[in-house]
């Protein structure tokens, strides 16, 4: 596995961070008690460009470490 490969790897395992914790936030706001309060993050979004993110840095890494 050269560099690039790694810092693929590390990229895409921090955007695989970021969406499970857009994913645990977005349901929690779906179930929220107080529905006029429904915040300002677009959770969903979040949720969407990071897993998209992930899945081509992660295939990227393994295509070059394979």
């Amino acid at each position: 596995m050269d560099n690039s490969a790694m810092w693929m790897a590390a990229a895409g395992g921090l955007a695989v961070l970021i969406a499970a914790i857009a994913w645990w936030r977005d349901r929690a706001r779906m179930a929220r008690s107080q529905l006029d309060q429904v915040g300002f993050m677009p959770w969903t979004g979040v949720f969407f460009w990071s897993t998209m993110l992930a899945l081509l840095l992660l295939g990227g890494a393994a295509k070059a470490w394979l």
